[in-house]
């Protein structure tokens, strides 16, 4: 179990996602982060947005850790647990990186939708050139600095690009408030930019949508 004043976790540069995140997340606000993780994202969001955060993460051990270091986190799975939440419980329910990893993303963003006044969802984009190049040459699944492990280790169920997640968006009635694409280095792509460069040259995406 890791201690409160764990230095050597302290020391690991944020995620690239989580820092976006940040920006996107209003001063004071009530936050939950589902799937989330070590608590990385709370832990960020309560230093510089002095949120009042929340987390649910299926893994015990993740759990654990988290309450060792003084975050409100509980067990649960985003697939059959979010049902059980309130309308408007939170300003802000956030998915970092873990989409992907759902059964069911249709039914998990539109819970997101219901639970918070705004829903925050990154993840790895599949459409990036990179990877349509291995899929192309290779005639195998690619494994990246994003997505390294091979298909059948994968926790990944429902891989997809930045315009299928898009073309998700405006079945659940969900209105992109603003969205961010960038590389591993943390580079952002121009907004300005159409969104076939943005599903052509970003490796992951953060999105920030409400209810229409």
């Amino acid at each position: 179990m890791l201690a409160r004043d764990d230095t050597a976790h302290r020391q690991l540069p944020h995620r690239v996602d989580h820092l976006l995140i940040a920006d996107m997340v209003a001063h004071g606000a009530r936050v939950l982060d589902v799937g989330c993780g070590d608590g990385a994202l709370l832990e960020l969001l309560g230093e510089r947005k002095q949120v009042d955060g929340r987390g649910i993460e299926v893994t015990r051990e993740k759990v654990n850790a988290c309450v060792a270091r003084g975050l409100s986190v509980i067990q649960g799975d985003a697939d059959r647990d979010l049902d059980k939440y309130p309308d408007k419980a939170f300003d802000y329910a956030i998915l970092s990186l873990t989409i992907q990893a759902t059964r069911r993303p249709k039914p998990v963003l539109e819970n997101l939708l219901r639970i918070g006044r705004h829903a925050i969802v990154s993840f790895p984009n599949f459409g990036h050139w990179w990877i349509r190049s291995q899929l192309l040459v290779t005639g195998r699944m690619p494994e990246t600095a994003n997505l390294p492990e091979p298909w059948y280790d994968s926790p990944d169920a429902h891989l997809c690009t930045i315009r299928d997640f898009v073309d998700l968006c405006r079945l659940v009635d969900a209105r992109v408030e603003s969205k961010v694409t960038f590389n591993a280095s943390g580079r952002q792509l121009g907004t300005w930019l159409p969104l076939t460069l943005h599903n052509l040259l970003g490796e992951k995406a953060v999105f920030l949508l409400t209810r229409r």
